[in-house]
Formats: C-alpha cells, structure tokens, sequence
C-alpha cells in the first residue's frame, strides 16, 4: 500500500493525498475524512457534493481560526492557516463537476486564503499576470534569496491541478534552496485560466509558454540564459512541447511522463487505468472547450510527443512512479527514447526503495521535488548544496 487509502476508491483517496502532500495536517484531514467514509462506498461520482462540503467546512474553520489569530496581531499564525485553508478548499472544489454548486465561492474562497496567507507569512511569492490572446493569465513568482540576476523555472499544471497547489507542493521552495527562482503558472486549461477566463487547453503549449518566457526575459532579477521548464502529470505532455519548440529554454524536465496522452484516452474509454477526479469525462470536455465526446476527441487528437521531442537539443530529465496507476510507466520510456538530440537526457523511475511510485508522487512528493531541483541546479547553474 502506498497511498493513504481511507476510501474504498482511488480518486477521493488521490485527492487525500494530494492534500497532504500539499500542507495538510493528518488530524484536520481525518476530521474531514470520518464523516465521508459512508458516503465513498457508493463510488467515485457520488457522494462528491458532501466531499465538498466537509472540505470546505475545515477550511472555514481555519479562515475564523486565523482572524483570532489576527486580533491578537499574531500574522505569521494566521498565514500558515489560511494557506491550510486554501489547499482545503481546492481539495473540495476540484472534486466537482463542472457546473456544481458552490464551486466557484469555493475556488474564489482558495485564491483569497492564499494571497492573504502567503502576505501574512511573509512567504517570498508574488502574483504577476500576462496578456494571453487578450486575456489576463496569472502566475506566482517565488524569488530564490539570491543576489543579481538567477535562473528561473516555468513550474505549469496538469490537468487538473491549480498553480497555488504547485507552489504548496514545495518545489519552488526546493529551488530557492538552490539558488533558483520559480514562476508556477495557471495555463489555458486550468485554474484561473480556466475558471475565470474560459481559456481551454490545448496541445500546443508553446504559444503559452513562450508568453512567459517573454515576460522573465523583461524581469532584472532574471538570467535569461537559464531558463527552464517543468510540469506535473499533463505537463508532462505541455513541458517537453514548450521545450521543444521555444529555444530560449535551456533545460527541462518532466513530472510525470505523459508522451501519448490521446492514447491515454482510449485506454480510459476500455475502462484502464484510474481516472484522476470524477465526473472525469465531464472535466476533459471542459478543459477542452468541447462539445461532447468527438469534438474532446478532436480537440486533443494532437496530444502525443511522437515527431516533437527530436526538436529538444537542451538537457532534458523524465521521470515516473513505477507504481502510477494513472500513466503507464512505458510512456517514460518512450519519451525518453524519442530525446534522440538532447546533449544530456536521463531517465528517473522512482520505486518502492525510496517512494514517489505513486502518479506524480502523491504518495511522496518530497523525492521528486528533490531530484528535480537538483536537477535544475546541476543544468542551469544553481547549487545543490
């Protein structure tokens, strides 16, 4: 058993995970936890509302904790609640189908507790925005305590993460450690560019990433030289995309292969592999802008790496849970074959000796922050102790 497994279903379980591996406290979340556990016997879909509902009453909680905290002039106790607060709340809001109630109170509760609680905290992040096809699209920028122009890592989601939990996962802090700043970002499929913006995915994650780099290019605390990118699950599909079509990044690396994700979805159609929220169709179709099942189809017909990653002519890290229950492993291998060009290409599976086998490392996010910081570090000139 890897994953905390309070839930007879992987999905909810997942997102336990997640949260914990995201900042959560084991006796907040069991309190979450306890009066759900009736509720998941009847599968993935059902019963979500009232996971909501249990996530977001903590979350409450913790926002009436921290402004106690706050009368009694007491901010840095009251920002570490309220980043609790917000991983809380997206735990709950993330759960749902698209269209539910509550969902959006819920996501605007998140973003509010995170910019309060990291100003409080005195957390070094900022949110910074970007023009994107005539819509604001936002990031959060964590400087590295570092003097002079550093490098800088593009950190972007999958596909259904938000930049906020990036950021709370602890990469960035990672970096910093090691003298690099990183931008985690909301790109079009996910988090505000998609709630807020109604900016769908798509395979081309150049056009998007490219527009950062742009910005970190015009930021004096930025070395524009060594620049990198990386992302989580389906950012493995959107990294090694950007890297292979925008030049100016000069190293990057994958969380998480996902090399022939339209595949992916034949398999889930068969009924393989575990979805990564419910109401799982529903959310593609979303995420997308589709109409239904053959437009999600067509719209994401171009989400593979096959003919792309012989472009990539940078150092390049991919890395996979050897237990992902999610994404075959075999999709590691194939990336990592396909970086024919690539000067400096090395292939990480993480295993029971050291864990992280999980998808993306929910089981253990610490070996894979870790490895690929140092990774960073050693192919954009950080330090890695």
């Amino acid at each position: 058993m890897t994953l905390f497994q309070p839930f007879p279903n992987y999905v909810w379980n997942l997102s336990v995970a997640i949260a914990l591996e995201n900042g959560g406290r084991i006796g907040e979340i069991m309190d979450i936890v306890d009066p759900l556990l009736a509720k998941a016997e009847a599968g993935e879909d059902a019963g979500t509302a009232e996971f909501m509902r249990e996530w977001v009453a903590m979350g409450n909680k913790l926002m009436s904790l921290a402004e106690e905290d706050l009368e009694r002039d007491r901010a840095f106790s009251a920002g570490e609640k309220l980043k609790r607060a917000c991983i809380y709340f997206l735990t709950g809001e993330r759960m749902q189908a698209h269209g539910s109630a509550g969902r959006e109170e819920t996501y605007a509760k998140a973003l509010d507790c995170f910019q309060r609680g990291t100003s409080l905290a005195k957390d070094p992040v900022e949110r910074v925005e970007i023009d994107y096809e005539g819509k604001p699209i936002a990031g959060l920028f964590h400087r590295a305590p570092v003097d002079g122009p550093a490098p800088t890592v593009v950190y972007c989601n999958g596909l259904d993460s938000m930049k906020e939990m990036l950021w709370l996962g602890g990469f960035a802090q990672a970096l910093a450690k090691r003298g690099i700043h990183t931008l985690c970002v909301d790109q079009p499929g996910t988090g505000e560019a998609l709630r807020l913006r109604g900016l769908p995915a798509t395979p081309y994650s150049e056009r998007w990433a490219s527009k950062w780099v742009d910005w970190l290019e015009q930021q004096p605390q930025v070395d524009k030289n060594r620049l990198g990118m990386t992302g989580i699950s389906l950012g493995g599909h959107y990294a090694p995309r950007a890297v292979a079509y925008e030049p100016r990044f000069a190293s990057g690396a994958a969380w998480g292969a996902n090399h022939n994700w339209r595949e992916v979805q034949d398999k889930r159609m068969a009924r393989e592999g575990e979805n990564p929220v419910p109401h799982y169709w529903g959310h593609v179709y979303w995420v997308f802008g589709a109409d239904g099942h053959e437009d999600f189809l067509a719209k994401s017909q171009n989400m593979n790496l096959n003919g792309h990653l012989e472009r990539i002519k940078v150092p390049f890290l991919v890395t996979h849970g050897a237990q992902d229950r999610q994404i075959s492993v075999e999709y590691a291998h194939q990336t990592y074959d396909q970086l024919i060009n690539s000067p400096q290409r090395e292939l990480k599976i993480f295993t029971p000796r050291e864990g992280g086998v999980e998808h993306v490392g929910a089981d253990n996010m610490s070996f894979g922050n870790d490895f690929i910081a140092d990774w960073f570090a050693e192919t954009l000139g950080g330090h890695t102790k």
